[in-house]
C-alpha cells in the first residue's frame, strides 16, 4: 500500500530533537505519575493495586472501568459504545480501515491532521479536500460544504476544536453538518482529541456521537489530559458502527497496557480537576501569544476557542516551510509550517507549555522576522 509522506510527524523527527524553544508543541504541559497521584488523591492505595497487577493482556476492548470513564466524557453512550486504540491516531485509522473502499467519496474539512486525507487516498478513495478559510474565522461554509458532499459521498472527517486554527464548531453549525450527511447517509468521523479544552462555558462541546447516529468521536489520553505518554485513545459511536470496526481491531490490536487502562482510568474519574488545570495553562498561554500578536503587525492570528494551538498568518517572502527551516537553524525556535497542513503562509504555534520559554521565543522570532 502506498502512501503520502506524513508531513507533520516527519517534520517533528527531523527537526523536534535540535530545538532549543518548541513552539510546535500540541500538549498542555504534561503530568508526570506524581502529579498524577496529587490530583486525585489515594497515592498509597494506586500504587498498592498497581504493584499487585498481574501484567497480563487485560480485557481486549478496555476494561469496564475504563470504558465507563469514557462514556462519562458523552451525553449519550455507554460502555458498549466504546472500544479502545493505540491512542487517537489508532483510533482514526481504525475508523478508515473499517469504512473506507476502494472508489468510495471521502470528503476531508481542512487543515486537519494528515490522517483524514492520506489514508482513504492510500486505500484508492476519491478524496476531495474542503478547505477552512481565515475570514470565516476558519469555521465551515455550509453551502459551499453541501456542493462537494452531494448525494454522493461516504465519509466525511472534520476535526472539532481544530488543529491548527483552534477554532469551535458551534453546536448550530454541527447540526447542519449533520443534517448535509444524512442526505448522502454519509458517516462523519470527527477527531475530537481537543474536546475538553473549549476556553469559554462548557469545556467539552457536543460530540459528533451524541448528536448524529452516523457520527464516530475519536480522541484520546493526549490533549485534554496531558497524558501522551499512555499512548491509549478510543472510538466512541453506536453499537453497530463498533461491531464493525473491532471486526477489524482483532487484526490490528489485541488489547492496550494493564497499566496504560489503570492511568487512564484513573484520570477521567478525575477530569474536572485536570480540565481545570489545564485551561488555566491554556487562557494563560494563550494571553501571551495574542498580546505578542497585537504589537507585531507582521503576524494575523484569529482567536483560538478551543484546543491548544494558534494558525498564524505571517509577512514574509519566504514560504512556510524555508521560513521555518531558517528560524530554527539560526535561533533555535522551532515553529511547525503551515505547508505541512497543505496551508502555506501560515506557522502552527502551540502555547500551552512552558510560559517563560514561549515569550522568549516569541521575542526571538520577532526579532528575526
Amino acid at each position: 500500500m502506498r502512501i503520502e509522506n506524513f508531513k507533520v510527524e516527519e517534520w517533528f523527527n527531523k527537526y523536534e530533537k535540535d530545538a532549543v524553544y518548541d513552539l510546535a508543541d500540541t500538549c498542555v504541559e504534561s503530568l508526570s505519575i506524581n502529579e498524577l497521584f496529587e490530583i486525585t488523591g489515594n497515592k498509597e492505595k494506586s500504587l498498592e493495586e498497581i504493584f499487585n497487577q498481574k501484567l497480563n493482556y487485560g480485557a481486549i476492548h478496555g476494561s469496564q472501568r475504563l470504558k465507563n470513564a469514557i462514556s462519562s466524557l458523552y451525553k449519550n453512550q455507554n460502555s458498549e459504545n466504546i472500544t479502545v486504540t493505540h491512542g487517537a491516531i489508532g483510533a482514526n485509522h481504525l475508523v478508515m480501515l473499517s469504512i473506507v473502499e476502494f472508489g468510495d467519496k471521502v470528503v476531508s474539512i481542512v487543515p486537519t491532521y494528515q490522517q483524514h486525507y492520506s489514508i482513504p487516498k492510500s486505500f484508492g478513495a476519491n478524496v476531495e479536500m474542503f478547505f477552512l478559510k481565515e475570514e470565516e474565522n476558519w469555521l465551515p461554509n455550509l453551502e459551499n460544504l453541501e456542493k462537494i458532499v452531494g448525494k454522493d459521498t461516504k465519509l466525511i472527517c472534520l476535526n472539532n476544536p481544530n488543529n491548527p486554527t483552534g477554532a469551535v464548531i458551534p453546536d448550530e453549525i454541527l447540526e447542519k453538518i449533520v443534517e448535509i450527511a444524512k442526505k448522502s447517509n454519509a458517516y462523519i468521523l470527527c477527531d475530537e482529541v481537543y474536546r475538553g479544552l473549549n476556553h469559554e462555558g462548557n469545556p467539552f462541546s457536543a460530540s459528533i456521537a451524541d448528536v448524529y447516529d452516523k457520527g464516530i468521536s475519536t480522541s484520546s489520553m493526549s490533549k485534554v489530559f496531558s497524558l501522551a505518554g499512555l499512548r491509549l485513545g478510543w472510538i466512541c459511536a453506536n453499537k453497530k458502527i463498533i461491531d464493525i470496526i473491532n471486526h477489524q481491531r482483532e487484526y490490528n490490536t489485541i488489547s492496550m497496557g494493564i497499566l496504560d487502562d489503570y492511568f487512564a482510568s484513573l484520570a477521567i474519574e478525575n477530569k474536572d480537576k485536570i480540565v481545570k488545570r489545564n485551561i488555566e495553562k491554556i487562557l494563560t498561554g494563550k494571553k501571551i501569544l495574542l498580546d505578542w500578536a497585537k504589537i507585531n503587525k507582521k503576524i494575523h492570528i484569529i482567536e483560538p476557542k478551543g484546543g491548544t494551538t494558534a494558525f498564524v498568518r505571517y509577512d514574509s517572502e519566504l514560504n512556510s516551510k524555508q521560513l521555518c527551516k531558517e528560524l530554527q537553524q539560526q535561533t533555535g525556535v522551532m515553529i511547525l509550517p503551515g505547508e505541512t497542513m497543505e496551508l502555506d503562509g501560515y506557522l502552527r504555534i502551540g502555547y500551552g507549555n512552558n510560559f517563560e520559554q514561549l515569550k522568549k521565543a516569541l521575542e526571538i522570532f520577532t526579532q528575526w522576522l
